[in-house]
């Protein structure tokens, strides 16, 4: 917790200088699982008790990834882009702060930016700003950025526009991938990353946010959790918002396994 916290303090000195605006700032746990579990199991019990609407399953000779993800990191049908930011999160709606408010309009600047990059000039809209999604033990303020895409775009222009996802990075994305680097001991793994489908001129890709996987090799199973920080952000706050967003899934995962 004092590292968190601590971190939470570097990056509020990189705001004071002009580095950076926003960093999410994440942490993994891990717990040791035995040679013969499977994490598959988890699957089913998190689609009933914490039913995510882009829930993923993926199986691998050496991995497991089980996912009840509620973000949509890019959704693709033809020449039409969509992608979801969450920024904010609370209990319930009266705990959604002015911080969280300013952080989703930061991050949809940066997704817009990013989208601009591979997409019409002019296409780019935000058909939904900050709206309230309510999940299970919590709720999220989401934003909708669209566009259409240039013609003759490739899957890898894509993905190198928008990748990773702004929300689970910061802005300016750079700076804020360097500080990331220097504060997160551990790396990330498939939390943060995307997961999800492409077929043809479609795709529905989620943020793997809310995500456990199991790495054979180590035999440890994995959570990540993180928040966004500001220069409004306090860092127990931010210490108990990774909490908030982690305790029901670990609970879960607790009966589980």
């Amino acid at each position: 917790q004092d590292a968190y916290q601590n971190g939470v303090t570097k990056i509020r000195e990189a705001i004071s200088r002009g580095d950076v605006y926003q960093v999410n700032l994440c942490r993994v746990l891990s717990h040791p699982i035995s040679n013969d579990q499977s994490i598959l199991g988890l699957a089913n019990e998190l689609a009933s008790a914490n039913p995510a609407p882009h829930a993923v399953v993926i199986s691998l000779p050496d991995l497991e990834i089980v996912s009840a993800s509620p973000e949509l990191f890019i959704k693709r049908y033809g020449d039409d882009l969509m992608s979801s930011p969450i920024k904010g999160t609370g209990k319930n709606e009266a705990e959604i702060l002015e911080k969280d408010r300013a952080e989703n309009i930061m991050i949809v600047d940066l997704v817009r930016h990013d989208l601009s990059q591979i997409c019409e000039m002019g296409s780019i809209h935000v058909p939904r700003l900050m709206g309230v999604e309510k999940h299970p033990g919590l709720v999220h303020l989401v934003s909708d950025v669209s566009g259409k895409l240039i013609p003759n775009i490739s899957w890898g222009q894509i993905f190198a526009a928008i990748s990773p996802a702004g929300s689970v990075s910061g802005a300016p994305k750079i700076a804020a991938l360097e500080i990331i680097k220097e504060l997160e001991p551990v790396a990330r793994g498939p939390y943060c990353g995307g997961i999800g489908w492409i077929m043809g001129d479609k795709c529905e890709i989620a943020v793997g946010i809310r995500t456990f996987w199991r790495d054979f090799k180590s035999n440890q199973i994995y959570f990540g959790t993180g928040a966004g920080i500001t220069w409004g952000s306090d860092p127990l706050k931010e210490w108990n918002e990774t909490v908030l967003k982690a305790d029901r899934l670990i609970q879960i995962a607790g009966g589980q396994l």
